[in-house]
């Protein structure tokens, strides 16, 4: 096993027979309230998950000019766009609190900056890696801007083709990288979700680990993707699918989210190293249920002991 696809997140290893990583996707499912963000982030932690991430954008680059001024209903009446994105944005203050919180919380935090400015904003933080969403692969001076930083880079592939991830990985350099299989609808079909290009990417990018980022709903084709290999695993988190916000309808909530940690982990310890091997536990089952031992076992035994194989 190459240890040139094992990476490092803050204090954690991250690849192939190290533990899952599993990241509680907050986005902007905290409505721009802090108070919001401390919850999730207590559910996060409650439910064993490694971080949680964040989405960070300056809003008047990454809102088109075209959609500042449309209007929109929003929890807070009615506003324009670029207003609604500053409503639901958190500054330097709020994420200094947030950061204050995780630490109390043992809980690692990163984001996904959505430009330039936002990859100088997270800078000031010692967080452990950034993420690229998968709307941001196509943009190279964002993705030599994260390389730069030397920090970790994970890479969602939602909404790419091949040729696309094959050059945004060449931007980023595949050293320092995480590539994640991510199908970009919200929430997501499962007939969409091709769980398998999560092998085809581990064969296409040998030096890489693969990882999972979900947005369907439901848990059992996010444990799917744990035992086909992902060794990085993100879901959205809500503290209620009801909730105004568009990505909440393809979230997890806390006690979902305490199932699926949990059964992350069985799963990792099911999977076990691949070599076949008779248990010590099985010896009593072996000697009550085998009618016959067969011939290898005798030829065994006598190898065991010394003897010449007749078998």
């Amino acid at each position: 096993m190459s240890n040139s696809r094992i990476r490092t997140l803050g204090s954690r290893e991250i690849g192939p027979g190290r533990p899952v990583y599993i990241t509680g996707e907050i986005g902007i499912n905290h409505n721009g309230d802090l108070d919001n963000a401390f919850r999730l982030i207590d559910a996060a932690a409650g439910a064993g998950c490694d971080a949680v991430k964040f989405q960070k954008r300056t809003p008047e680059i990454c809102t088109p000019r075209d959609q500042w001024d449309l209007e929109r209903d929003t929890p807070w009446g009615r506003m324009t766009y670029i207003d609604y994105r500053h409503r639901v944005e958190f500054g330097e203050d709020e994420y200094r609190q947030i950061d204050d919180y995780c630490r109390q919380k043992g809980i690692a935090w990163f984001a996904s900056p959505w430009d330039i400015e936002s990859v100088a904003f997270l800078e000031k933080f010692d967080v452990p890696a950034h993420k690229v969403a998968s709307a941001s692969l196509t943009d190279d001076e964002l993705l030599r801007t994260l390389r730069s930083t030397g920090r970790t880079v994970i890479l969602s592939t939602g909404m790419s083709t091949p040729r696309q991830i094959r050059h945004a990985v060449e931007v980023l350099g595949s050293d320092n990288i995480v590539l994640c299989h991510a199908t970009s609808t919200y929430p997501a079909k499962a007939e969409e979700l091709n769980l398998r290009v999560i092998d085809t990417l581990r064969q296409e990018y040998p030096n890489v680990p693969i990882g999972y980022s979900g947005h369907e709903t439901g848990l059992q084709t996010t444990l799917a993707a744990v035992a086909l290999g992902a060794c990085f695993v993100e879901r959205h988190i809500t503290l209620d699918r009801a909730m105004w916000g568009s990505d909440q309808a393809a979230s997890v909530e806390p006690q979902g989210l305490q199932r699926l940690v949990r059964d992350i982990r069985t799963i990792e310890a099911s999977l076990g190293d691949g070599v076949k091997k008779v248990y010590e536990s099985e010896l009593a089952p072996m000697r009550k249920l085998r009618r016959v031992p067969g011939v290898v076992a005798e030829a065994e035994i006598a190898a065991a002991a010394g003897e010449p194989l007749t078998v």
